[in-house]
């Protein structure tokens, strides 16, 4: 039963990765790969040379490393919240509501926001209305990151909650019990039984998600960024995409998609032993 898994794994996930041979050729098009140059690490040298690579490399770990941490906190803080709700169909409403963008691609959601947050949008109009100046949303560096940091969270975190509530279910109610009975309040017990319960899941989804850090979602990214916040918002995905597929540098493009899958590939190694050390949690 597993065999037609395994052949669909090896096809389009083994097979493929023989394209990696073209980070070390001057890979030409018409040549093929067996007729290009071979020029080893000509371009590995040259991505560390590149002017526009150390930005790139420095915009991604920011983003990724805001989208891990809030989108580590949010979730965590919105489960306790929702734990603490007794009304069980305004609990399944809110849960419905908060899942929903999840399921939503970044084709849709991204002219949404744009729309929203055009000059003219709802949002610059809200502001207008306190007396606040609109903002440049999209085409200021600072600001960009900012929306793309809110809108991955507003995406995610009803979805990430699943696990948090998942880890709340688990929590012995006896010791709520006997909490109560020594007169500690909610905000008490949420203090010294439900936070520290939810700490070891924490630690796991927090130490798993650095395998994706140099990972700042070119989905999200690709529909909303333009020229104007390149300095600010172009990550390793969008620059692979407009140097190998944009501007013919195919063999460039994939030495750095290679050097960020090698980083990834460490990265993930280092947060499953961390996962194993600090919340006893492996696979293998």
């Amino acid at each position: 039963m597993l065999l037609p898994a395994v052949l669909i794994t090896i096809i389009f996930s083994y097979v493929p990765m023989g394209g990696l041979v073209m980070a070390f050729q001057n890979f030409k098009p018409y040549d093929g790969i067996w007729g290009s140059k071979f020029v080893g690490l000509e371009h590995f040298r040259y991505l560390f040379e590149y002017p526009d690579s150390k930005q790139v490399i420095i915009n991604t770990l920011v983003i990724s490393s805001l989208k891990i941490c809030f989108g580590l906190i949010v979730p965590f803080v919105f489960a306790i919240l929702l734990n603490e709700v007794r009304k069980m169909f305004f609990k399944r409403i809110v849960q419905t509501l908060v899942y929903l963008p999840h399921f939503i691609s970044w084709v849709i959601l991204g002219a949404i926001i744009s729309d929203m947050l055009n000059s003219n949008g709802l949002v610059n109009q809200t502001l207008q209305m306190f007396g606040i100046e609109p903002i440049f949303w999209l085409g200021e560096g600072n600001w960009f990151r900012f929306t793309l940091v809110v809108s991955d969270i507003w995406q995610n975190f009803g979805f990430n909650t699943i696990v948090f509530l998942a880890a709340l279910a688990g929590v012995n109610p006896s010791l709520y019990e006997a909490a109560e009975v020594d007169g500690a309040n909610r905000w008490k017990q949420t203090l010294y039984i439900t936070i520290p319960s939810m700490i070891p899941i924490a630690v796991v989804v927090g130490t798993l998600s650095l395998g994706n850090i140099l990972n700042g979602g070119f989905d999200q990214v690709f529909n909303l960024y333009n020229a104007l916040v390149y300095d600010k918002g172009d990550i390793i995905d969008t620059f692979v995409y407009r140097t190998a597929i944009l501007n013919g540098q195919y063999s460039f493009g994939t030495a750095v998609g290679m050097f960020k899958s090698v980083v990834g590939l460490i990265m993930i190694l280092i947060s499953y032993r961390l996962a194993y050390k600090f919340a006893g949690y492996r696979i293998f």
